[in-house]
């Protein structure tokens, strides 16, 4: 079986533009795809709930400007997963427009551009919960209530390799796909061309946030993943700074899981427990011994956002000694006024003090004194704007009147407020992260085909 090549530019697209120099270097490399994830839970419930993109439209325009011009070069397909950070039935069409756009804009040939979407109605769910499917938390979560469902703004699946693959098959020469499992954007291309689940889920794994997994550490580097027929996979840093070692290889393959040794994926799991790891050139690591053992029963992981209210955010700056000493004093003193004027319940109040805990060396903690100066940032949550603003304008103000012990009279002890406190985004919790039973790995994820390009 021959090799197949793959290039990750990004490990987010979007978040911050690529690197071109090395991301040219894996072109000039001739891959079999290039590919990228776009999103992540890791941005919070708001981009979620709001159906909006926590990265910068011009951001994206650059990285699929970047892929698709390379791609269509060497007629290799591209490949994007959870498209616009939350990969939501809009997110997925922004994306598709602006291939389409790009793809006039530089004259390409005509080409099969495919995407599918990943946005579940509450209705669906709501149907399996009566029907005795419960929806399963995840983290310790319980099932899936309809008092929760009912709270949910919006509700996207996580696809596995399933709809990737069927596109490939179906000739996509780019696919945009709604929110996905970051290492099955990889895997589906590793196994169009017949590779092994094993080899073809590590892949998966090791590529999916570009040069983390290479060192010393620099984002937004591209990295060229290569599986051949023997289970091997290889992993190779494009940039001149950077290499592949099996430190750094082996690090990004364990980080982020509560097991070490396993890698949860739609449709399974994959075991690490045997890897090997071998430096095969100053570059370049190698990695054998995954394993992928499929799941009795396929489950789709489900991410949903809720709406709290609306926020705002004040912030104050503590210099007098004595005020710094006794800041919790001073929030309580605070939180007190608040709570005279709003009531126990209702709203949501937040102080985060930053300096208070000391600061650390470049190498080793030292000892913990109390900072100089505190900036203390408040937020507040409530049903309505009005409120919202009256709580944190009360919260943050207040502050300044606090009555401490030993203080004698003098106003000041608190030298800065941010007068007019900031109206930001909507607050959004996570309503589900769960999981369905579906009958197979195509049931949550429509799948659609167009053509871009003269």
């Amino acid at each position: 079986m021959e090799s197949t090549r793959i290039i990750c530019p990004n490990g987010h697209l979007g978040f911050a533009p690529l690197k071109p120099d090395s991301f040219h270097l894996g072109v000039a490399a001739k891959p079999d795809f290039i590919a990228a994830d776009s999103g992540s839970d890791d941005v919070g419930p708001g981009p979620l709930g709001t159906d909006t993109s926590t990265s910068l439209r011009q951001w994206q325009e650059h990285d699929l400007e970047e892929m698709l011009l390379a791609a269509r070069k060497l007629g290799v397909p591209m490949i994007i997963g959870s498209a616009g950070d939350t990969g939501s039935n809009s997110r997925v069409d922004l994306f598709v427009g602006m291939i389409k756009d790009l793809a006039k804009k530089h004259g390409l040939t005509r080409f099969k551009l495919g995407y599918f979407y990943s946005e579940v109605e509450p209705e669906y769910l709501r149907a399996k919960m009566r029907g005795g499917s419960p929806i399963l938390g995840l983290d310790g979560r319980p099932p899936l209530t309809e008092e929760e469902l009912d709270a949910t703004s919006h509700i996207v699946a996580m696809a596995g390799v399933h709809p990737f693959m069927d596109l490939l098959d179906r000739g996509a020469d780019v696919i945009i796909g709604g929110r996905s499992s970051d290492s099955a954007i990889f895997a589906a291309a590793a196994l169009h061309r017949g590779h092994g689940m094993s080899e073809s889920y590590y892949l998966g794994k090791v590529l999916e946030c570009a040069s983390f997994c290479a060192e010393p550490y620099g984002g937004k580097e591209t990295v060229m993943g290569e599986v051949n027929g023997s289970g091997e996979v290889l992993v190779t840093a494009m940039s001149p700074a950077q290499r592949c070692t099996v430190a750094s290889v082996a690090g990004h393959a364990m980080y982020e899981r509560s097991n070490p040794y396993h890698e949860y994926v739609a449709g399974g799991m994959l075991d690490m427990t045997h890897c090997d790891y071998q430096q095969v050139s100053e570059k370049t690591t190698r990695v054998t011994g995954a394993n992928f053992m499929p799941a009795d029963e396929m489950r789709v992981k489900l991410e949903g956002a809720g709406k709290l209210g609306e926020r705002f955010v004040g912030i104050a700056g503590i210099r007098d000694p004595y005020t710094v000493r006794h800041v919790d004093l001073v929030i309580e003193w605070a939180r007190t006024q608040v709570r005279e004027r709003f009531g126990e319940d209702g709203y949501e109040l937040y102080y985060n003090v930053f300096g208070k805990n000391g600061v650390m060396g470049d190498l080793e903690p030292v000892k913990q004194t109390q900072s100089h100066e505190l900036c203390v940032v408040v937020q507040a949550v409530a049903p309505t704007a009005e409120m919202a603003e009256e709580i944190c304008m009360t919260g943050t103000r207040q502050m300044f009147y606090a009555r401490l012990p030993d203080v004698k009279g003098t106003a000041g002890s608190v030298s800065f407020i941010l007068d007019e406190v900031l109206r930001a985004s909507p607050a959004y919790h996570w309503t589900l992260n769960h999981t369905v039973a579906v009958a197979h790995g195509l049931e949550l994820f429509p799948r659609h085909m167009t053509q871009a390009g003269g």
